[in-house]
């Protein structure tokens, strides 16, 4: 059974930074897209970031509105990897963020994390 492992979220206090990890050891995250989403509470899921990429050293991000300018999606170090860089954190981003993985050729296979709760005070 594949899972998407989130790490990284926490208390952060308005201004700062939290940078979110996203792994699955029974994937190869080349042939999926792979994004992170949000849920604050009373609201609806939200696209945040997105990734994919050709070969080794061509990534195409994609973002939000709300996510340009302070978040940062990228590849891990680690193979199979990938992270959200979260800069300048406003207290409207406090939610649940989760990690998704849609296959690239048949999108009905999408996996999605547990969820990683980020909370920002302000």
């Amino acid at each position: 059974q594949v899972q998407l492992v989130e790490s990284g979220g926490g208390l952060v206090q308005a201004g700062g930074s939290l940078r979110l990890s996203c792994a699955a050891s029974t994937l190869d995250f080349s042939n999926y897209i792979m994004g992170w989403f949000r849920q604050a509470p009373g609201k609806e899921r939200e696209f945040v970031a997105a990734i994919r990429w050709s070969g080794s050293t061509t990534d195409f991000p994609d973002y939000a509105n709300s996510a340009k300018g302070r978040f940062t999606i990228g590849r891990g170090n680690a193979k199979n990897s990938v992270y959200l860089q979260m800069n300048s954190l406003e207290p409207e981003d406090t939610a649940v963020y989760y990690c998704s993985a849609r296959h690239r050729t048949y999108s009905h296979i999408n996996y999605w994390g547990q969820g990683t709760q980020v909370t920002v005070s302000a």
